[in-house]
């Protein structure tokens, strides 16, 4: 069963704000790069890596030798789980699935720290349950679906009560890229050197569009963790065209710097129009339930914003509204199957300014047929 956005292949010819992709697509250098390098598919890729560990450790300022390939952050993660085989795991909820699904690959038993939605989804304190049965701790940063950034005070404490109880800690900076240069100082990065186990997920995948290639990679300075996922990674597991893409991204780093600009900015216009649509005058608790039964009376047509960090916008709104864009031929993240999460839970991308006007404008039009009870 599909559970993920970004399923183009059921919903052709919708625009995709499921899937949180770069909308302003991958650099020409990295699709050129893609092309030239089906005229070495004749041969097995490099095994190891090697240039393209090279290149990925002069992007994020390590060492080459730090550096694990995978085909997508997901074979990473699921690569980590089977080395290390946890017996016993956290997980925040709601949070990115493939963490459980790979934990529970292993028979990993898989412990939840809920996030609070009066909270606004943050993490606020260390876990009480983060004691020395613990083996492993993943944390998504920013977090997905819920747009959240975890304090860097908190991260270090984190990172700190993990070492003391030999917990390997596993932070998912796949979407650090797209977050605001003024809070750039949040990566976890700065503490590699110092940490055997912490453990970085990142990728190529969403901040240079090429999801299609698959290309993820982990950060870590544990060489004992690392000669162990690559003796349970498939040889050959990046292929010839990925690996010359990757190659070709790590050479763009003003590129992810335009990036930013970018999805600031249509991600600041995309919030200022929503907010058309905030409740207003009404009880939350109220809101909140009403929202639960599925009511569409026309005063209960509202859109309530929490986390944007990212290039997304994670919110609540009335049940089924994925449904109701879809007649419009407009594709939303439905959360509803994250743990934590229940029906009236929303994530979309932050897309080009004529897709995003398009969005508002579907929106207008369902809470007028509401309205006119007309749904």
């Amino acid at each position: 069963m599909y559970l993920h956005g970004g399923d183009v292949y059921s919903h052709p010819n919708m625009i995709d704000f499921s899937a949180n992709i770069n909308f302003l697509g991958a650099p020409k250098s990295v699709v050129e790069a893609a092309k030239s390098a089906m005229d070495g598919i004749c041969h097995y890729p490099q095994a190891d890596c090697k240039r393209l560990r090279q290149a990925i450790a002069s992007l994020e300022q390590t060492q080459a030798g730090q550096v694990v390939c995978g085909n997508g952050a997901a074979e990473v993660i699921f690569s980590l789980a089977l080395a290390e085989k946890p017996k016993k795991a956290m997980v925040f909820a709601p949070t990115f699935q493939e963490y459980e699904q790979a934990l529970r690959s292993v028979g990993c038993e898989v412990v939840y720290e809920t996030l609070r939605e009066g909270y606004g989804f943050q993490i606020r304190e260390i876990p009480k349950k983060l004691d020395p049965t613990i083996d492993m701790l993943f944390l998504c940063n920013p977090n997905n679906p819920t747009g959240t950034l975890t304090r860097q005070d908190l991260l270090r404490r984190l990172l700190f009560q993990c070492e003391q109880n030999g917990i390997l800690l596993v932070v998912d900076e796949c979407f650090f890229d797209f977050v605001e240069q003024k809070e750039k100082n949040q990566s976890m990065k700065r503490y590699l050197k110092a940490s055997k186990l912490l453990f970085i997920v990142k990728a190529f995948t969403k901040t240079f569009a090429i999801p299609g290639l698959r290309l993820g990679y982990g950060l870590c300075n544990n060489p004992q963790i690392l000669e162990r996922m690559h003796a349970v990674t498939q040889p050959w597991n990046v292929s010839v065209p990925a690996q010359e893409a990757g190659i070709a991204a790590a050479g763009e780093p003003l590129f992810l710097e335009k990036t930013r600009q970018a999805v600031t900015r249509e991600k600041q216009f995309l919030l200022e129009q929503l907010s058309i649509f905030l409740p207003r005058g009404e009880d939350r608790g109220n809101l909140e339930k009403r929202s639960v039964q599925g009511s569409l009376e026309s005063s209960q047509f509202f859109i309530e914003l929490y986390g944007h960090a990212a290039n997304f916008i994670f919110f609540r709104s009335i049940p089924k509204l994925d449904q109701e864009l879809m007649r419009y031929k407009i594709l939303i993240r439905n959360c509803s199957n994250f743990p934590g999460l229940s029906e009236g839970w929303y994530r979309i991308a932050v897309r080009t300014r004529e897709e995003n006007k398009k969005l508002i404008a579907c929106l207008k039009q369902i809470k007028e047929e509401i309205e006119k009870n007309e749904i």
